[in-house]
């Protein structure tokens, strides 16, 4: 099967039975949805578990045929992965950790949780927001973008890593920043909350 086939014609072979089509799209965004999960939970465990989820829910809303082509596909596994992100961290703060103090008191537990998953639902919702601004950009800007903000790598590393000097390296950087900023004023895109 040719892998330059584009994403909806491998859902629509997916959904008519050829599993290899799904195996092809997994490969193709694996990198990105990894990185993306990766940024926001810091464990690999955790982000392969998430990882896995997210696919699990795609093949079922496909096998369901309820999946519908409105924007791109990665734009929606991104949206599931980052509400797993959600569930996850709503799961994990509904259970604090009481370090073995004899005595238990509610007010230390009560704190503004609320107040920071909510904080957190925004931070995330401006992140997967800007994820896909991202993916506006060129690829070589896009490349450079992302191993220095979610892979936190030095302008050394990402010079040796794409085979071009640390100037080519920098300028890239500074042309996404650019580009990035000319994406949000032309759409009047609010990324605070």
């Amino acid at each position: 099967m040719d892998p330059q086939l584009d994403d909806s014609l491998l859902i629509k072979n997916y959904v008519a039975g050829d599993e290899k089509s799904l195996e092809i799209l997994i490969n193709r965004h694996n990198q990105r949805i990894s990185s993306f999960i990766y940024s926001k939970v810091n464990n690999r465990d955790i982000t392969e578990d998430i990882f896995q989820d997210t696919f699990i829910k795609v093949i079922r809303t496909l096998k369901k045929g309820s999946y519908s082509e409105e924007g791109k596909f990665l734009p929606w596994v991104m949206r599931i992965a980052h509400n797993l992100i959600i569930d996850h961290f709503r799961k994990n703060s509904r259970m604090p950790m009481y370090g073995g103090a004899d005595s238990f008191n509610i007010f230390s537990v009560m704190g503004d949780d609320k107040l920071n998953i909510e904080k957190q639902i925004i931070k995330d919702q401006i992140d997967m927001d800007l994820t896909l601004l991202i993916e506006e950009l060129p690829a070589d800007q896009k490349e450079v973008l992302h191993m220095r903000m979610y892979r936190d790598m030095s302008f050394k590393e990402i010079s040796e890593n794409t085979g071009v000097s640390i100037n080519t390296a920098l300028g890239r950087m500074r042309y996404a920043l650019i580009n990035l900023r000319k994406i949000i004023e032309e759409n009047n895109i609010v990324l605070t909350n």
